[in-house]
């Protein structure tokens, strides 16, 4: 029987958000800054699916950008496949 309490990598297709730079697991060993979406359907961790896990500095230029993913939602995180700008945050 299967279970239901994780359903596994959730594909997205044009999931629009902001992006941010913030901190992550504030107060515990592993606390650091990190990028976010921030979306309709919530706030993501931000991956490159071929990039790094962590300190990924290409995803910097896209920090105040509104921009459109295409990945999959795993937990918290967004593994980017393409990332592509629309706009300036306003």
């Amino acid at each position: 029987m299967a279970s239901t309490a994780d359903p596994g990598p959730q594909r997205v297709d044009a999931l629009a958000g902001t992006v941010v730079a913030g901190p992550v697991g504030a107060g515990s060993k592993s606390e650091r800054a990190a990028v976010w979406i921030e979306t309709a359907q919530g706030r993501y961790l931000l991956r490159r699916k071929v990039g790094p896990s962590h300190g990924d500095a290409t995803l910097d230029r896209y920090v105040g950008q509104r921009v459109v993913c295409c990945g999959f939602i795993v937990g918290h995180s967004l593994l980017a496949e393409h990332i592509e700008v629309v706009g300036a945050s306003g």
